[in-house]
């Protein structure tokens, strides 16, 4: 079956001349006739075989809709939001973390100027330092996504991205990640991998499953949004507004501000 949809999916990639944006949906309804359209789009950008035949791998992402129509990041006061996410344990476990392998994180602060408890702030507050990564296939996630009529625009270039990180290895058909199409210890969304990823181990590859990589990858993000060595983080301070690139909730950014502060402490 899978053969199938693939040869579907590659026909309609080979013979589409012009480039199109595909119908987006509000239900599961739609979705299959979307991927061949979006294969189209794919191949057009550069996605290869492995790409494609992940794209007509996906299927339609039930919980992830649920998920993004029940957002709760936004809602909450700052002190229930650094409660409920655990402060105390993210600061002392992010202390313990530095404290432990002190020669990494200083080379991460070398390397991109961003302090690393930061950069630790922003792994607790993500992922629990690795211990919860998500269970939602990412390139299915992400399709929907970029299907569903509401946010389209916004995820459409993070499918391509996926795609694209699948012909490169960094990715796979059965990667699972956060609701959103998140991957890795610190959530990137693929776009994001593509753009600011870092082969930190250099095994030639770029994997945000793998600690190294990611941290890396999280600093450089920081540092190419226009993180200013030296400066401040706190709210009020030139570097908050970098923090603000990481998350679109005003409690989030304010807690990882709060948090780091409270570790390099």
């Amino acid at each position: 079956m899978l053969k199938s949809v693939f040869a579907a999916l590659l026909a309609t990639a080979n013979f589409s001349g012009t480039a199109f944006a595909a119908t987006c949906g509000n239900t599961a309804n739609g979705f299959e006739g979307w991927k061949q359209q979006f294969a189209a789009e794919a191949a057009n950008s550069g996605v290869g075989q492995r790409g494609l035949q992940a794209l007509a791998a996906t299927t339609y992402a039930t919980r992830t809709i649920n998920a993004d129509r029940n957002q709760k990041s936004f809602r909450y006061e700052l002190a229930d939001f650094i409660r409920i996410r655990g402060a105390d344990t993210i600061v002392a476990q992010g202390k313990r973390r530095i404290a432990a392998n002190p020669a990494f994180y200083a080379s991460l602060e070398a390397a991109y100027g961003v302090p690393a408890a930061v950069v630790v702030a922003i792994h607790g507050m993500e992922t629990g330092f690795g211990n919860f990564m998500g269970d939602a296939n990412v390139v299915s996630a992400i399709s929907t996504l970029a299907y569903d009529c509401r946010r389209s625009d916004f995820f459409s270039p993070h499918a391509l991205a996926a795609l694209k990180l699948v012909d490169r290895g960094s990715l796979s058909s059965n990667t699972v990640g956060a609701m959103h199409g998140e991957v890795g210890h610190t959530q990137f969304l693929p776009g994001n991998v593509l753009r600011f990823g870092v082969d930190g181990d250099g095994n030639g590859l770029v994997d945000l499953t793998n600690i190294t990589d990611s941290l890396a990858s999280t600093a450089n993000f920081l540092r190419q949004k226009g993180w200013r060595p030296g400066a401040g983080y706190q709210e009020g301070q030139p570097n908050f507004a970098i923090i603000q690139e990481w998350n679109a909730a005003g409690v989030y950014q304010k807690a990882i501000a709060i948090m780091a502060g409270r570790i390099e402490g």
